[in-house]
């Protein structure tokens, strides 16, 4: 195949092992990953046990309903990081408020509770996001984000011993 003037076809990306990261619309091959965080309104560590559990299946399901791939989805106690393929007709700030805005709604429905609080005046989620375009190093965030949830089990188990002594679990 031959190429002129340094623009590849649609064919050549699709055909490399290389290339394999792009995915096919009708008239565009697309590989748009990023990375985003975003925490809980005055960063509460309220992301834990069921309300976690409960974070994580709406985000997986809303992802899903604006046909956007998750690589990586990890809920931390006070926030949560994502690592998403988002095609090229949805926005990063249409995914996030769709995700964040239907997430609160949905978390107020199941856990009433978290409404009566004085504090959360029905917003959840703290204003604005992180957000960083993923390029080669998508291996490594999602390594990075792997190894930050083991370190932060570690540091509770440490935390639930008695006496303060160090926890012999897990090494």
């Amino acid at each position: 195949m031959q190429i002129s003037s340094g623009v590849l076809s649609p064919q050549h990306l699709t055909k490399g092992k290389n290339m394999s990261r792009f995915e096919r619309a009708s008239h565009v091959i697309w590989h748009c990953q990023y990375h985003l965080v975003w925490v809980p309104k005055y960063r509460f560590r309220i992301l834990q046990g069921p309300v976690g559990q409960e974070v994580y299946k709406c985000v997986m399901i809303f992802c899903q309903k604006l046909s956007c791939k998750v690589v990586e989805l990890n809920v931390q106690a006070d926030h949560v990081r994502l690592l998403v393929n988002i095609p090229p007709k949805t926005s990063v700030s249409e995914l996030v408020g769709i995700v964040k805005g239907r997430t609160a709604i949905r978390l107020f429905s199941v856990f009433p509770f978290l409404e009566k609080r004085p504090y959360w005046c029905n917003h959840f989620w703290a204003k604005g996001y992180c957000v960083d375009t993923v390029g080669l190093n998508g291996e490594m965030i999602q390594k990075y984000a792997r190894f930050q949830e083991k370190q932060e089990r570690h540091q509770e188990q440490l935390q639930l011993e008695p006496d303060g002594a160090p926890s012999r679990k897990g090494r």
